[in-house]
């Protein structure tokens, strides 16, 4: 079986090889100057675009498609073996022990996964009521954990104003404070902002001396760092979770390692269909084995298929390859941008202090971020994300300075709150697999014509109430929109005045 880490031998797989295997990464936009180009696609951080060769993996198994829970003819025996494939290359992707480790495939990402684990975490460990946040986290890995009796964040280390990675001097100090009270820390591994990664297994080792368990959101961690359940010396992980559509595999399952020890004993949340081994009148026995007990219904095989296939790719290359890659990216990434007039990048830039990899944030002075990621989409067809990414504490914090020392002067309070909504928020470039220096260079070219030629670009845009930048001239939509009905119509051969008669 292939590890995380394999693929570094001289016959091994290279990133050049698969890079341009990308579904979509080769797609043409026209813009509002009237020409075609094809896209810069810097928006991997909320969604990458679709692996091809998985995509195809995914469409050859549908040739035996099947439910599993069976053996009774061939399509069923290959899907469950299929789903028990794709298990095994989650636990070889992170480096867990099947032993010791559970694989649970649960709805479209890591949101479904962390109410599942909450809910579980508080039912399993009552006595202990206190949850510990990281403040850098995505909504879906906080919101859920604030149903405990109390939840407290955990600071980030702040230099001269730039933020990085969580505080362990603030975490060992609630530890201490709270003591057996601490249910778990939960903690993104790479933030969705900043791409800042997080020192997770010394945030473990801290959890484990009180005897609290470890959560940690991977969405944005697993695409762009070697992950190892546990290190030599250090203290193994409890719960790693990532998102099929954020490795490469749109349309797959989120996923969860769990520590069997945390589900042994553990009712289940949904009831019904594959989850039993015996049903009564007044009574049903739960299924042995803990991945049937935990998948109630028919679970999306092909999804798990798809993304069992991303993760196999990826330890062929070698995630060590991958690191590097990343790395240099970033780097390049911060110089290029750093010299773009007016830009403020957001998050620690110390790449010793604060590594980062996959994602950077910035704003324009005196430009808001609407209107920079529309100029960007409309005349340079490059794909970037604005507003606070599902991180609004986050982003709050690092606008606070540019929001206080905001100019009103003669606005009312109406006309404030709007300024400050259009200001309340970041641009986000994000990376993938796919991401090239010369996507990095494109970025800051375009932002450098930006900034130096703002008015000229506002002048053509008008402001939605929502405060999105609309084109008075040009109808992206229009221009460029997927239309299912069109496409369909195509397919199939048959007008849709045919289908409705």
């Amino acid at each position: 079986m292939p590890t995380n880490d394999a693929g570094q031998g001289p016959s091994a797989a290279t990133i050049a090889a698969i890079r341009d295997q990308f579904l979509g990464l080769h797609t043409h936009y026209r813009l509002a100057d009237g020409r075609q180009v094809q896209q810069v696609y810097l928006d991997s951080a909320a969604s990458a675009l679709m692996f091809a060769p998985a995509f195809e993996l995914r469409r050859r198994f549908l040739g035996h498609y099947a439910n599993v829970h069976s053996s009774s003819h061939n399509p069923a025996r290959i899907a469950t073996a299929a789903l028990a494939w794709a298990r095994e290359q989650v636990l070889a992707f992170v480096g867990a022990d099947p032993a010791e480790y559970e694989v649970l495939f649960f709805g479209a990402g890591v949101t479904a996964l962390s109410n599942r684990l909450a809910r579980l975490l508080r039912q399993s460990r009552p006595e202990r009521d206190v949850v510990l946040i990281s403040a850098m986290e995505h909504h879906s890995n906080d919101l859920p954990h604030r149903e405990s009796t109390r939840f407290l964040h955990v600071d980030l280390e702040c230099e001269d104003g730039r933020h990085g990675t969580v505080s362990l001097a603030h975490l060992e100090r609630l530890l201490e404070e709270h003591g057996e009270r601490v249910n778990y820390v939960t903690v993104t591994g790479v933030s969705n902002v900043t791409g800042i990664i997080n020192p997770i297994h010394r945030i473990a080792e801290l959890a484990h001396r009180h005897g609290a368990c470890v959560v940690v959101d991977g969405a944005q961690m697993a695409a762009h760092v070697p992950v190892g359940m546990s290190q030599p010396g250090g203290r193994a992980l409890d719960v790693f979770m990532f998102s099929g559509h954020k490795i490469y595999a749109p349309g797959s399952p989120g996923v969860a390692v769990v520590s069997k020890r945390l589900l042994d004993g553990a009712a289940p949340v949904e009831l019904g269909g594959g989850m039993v081994s015996h049903v009564y009148p007044d009574d049903y026995e739960v299924a042995p084995a803990l991945a049937d007990r935990e998948h109630a219904g028919t679970p999306d095989v092909s999804g798990a298929v798809a993304l069992g296939g991303v993760l196999n790719a990826l330890m062929r290359v070698g995630m060590a390859r991958v690191f590097d890659k990343e790395r240099d990216l970033m780097a390049h990434a911060l110089k290029v941008l750093g010299d773009v007039p007016t830009i403020a990048l957001y998050g620690d830039t110390d790449q010793v202090a604060a590594p980062r990899v996959g994602s950077i944030a910035f704003n324009l002075e005196g430009i808001d971020h609407g209107l920079v990621a529309a100029v960007l989409s409309d005349y340079f067809a490059i794909a970037v994300r604005n507003e606070c990414f599902c991180a609004h504490m986050y982003v709050r914090e690092m606008l606070l300075d540019s929001l206080w020392n905001l100019d009103a002067g003669d606005l009312s309070d109406e006309e404030l709150e709007q300024s400050v909504r259009l200001k309340r928020g970041m641009v986000r470039a994000s990376f993938g697999l796919y991401t090239r220096r010369a996507d990095i260079d494109r970025l800051a070219q375009a932002l450098t014509d930006l900034a130096t030629n703002a008015a000229h670009y506002r002048a053509r845009y008008t402001v939605a109430p929502d405060g999105t930048y609309v084109h008075k001239a040009f109808m992206a939509a229009q221009e460029n929109g997927f239309a299912p009905e069109r496409e369909l119509t195509q397919l199939l051969g048959i007008a849709p005045a045919a289908l409705a008669a």
